[in-house]
């Protein structure tokens, strides 16, 4: 199961709202970063037969099936600071992660 925190999902909404209202939220893993992996969002227009789709929060995540290993429980959260806003994941079965918040080991 994949979280969205309040204000991640309001994010995504207005985000979605520039692009077009029914798009897919898609999260993927894959190497790269300072840990080991890296996390990557993107919209797309469709899901794969073999992704998995959630619905949190009225919003449609795509997550393919290599990737969902990876990620059981994840919290998304969406945070703004003076140099601007991004996404911060919340992974407790990530041993480690490195300061930008968006690399991680397992």
């Amino acid at each position: 199961m994949i979280h969205l925190s309040p204000a991640a999902t309001s994010e995504i909404e207005r985000l979605k709202f520039r692009h077009q209202p029914n798009i897919l939220l898609r999260l993927k893993v894959k190497p790269g970063g300072c840990s080991g992996w890296i996390y990557d969002i993107a919209f797309d227009e469709i899901a794969n037969p073999e992704d998995k789709v959630f619905e949190v929060n009225n919003v449609h995540l795509v997550v393919d099936q290599e990737s969902i290993k990876y990620i059981d429980d994840l919290t998304l959260d969406y945070s703004e600071d003076l140099m601007g806003g991004a996404f911060r994941f919340h992974n407790p079965i990530a041993t480690n992660t490195c300061s930008c918040g968006n690399s991680f080991s397992i």
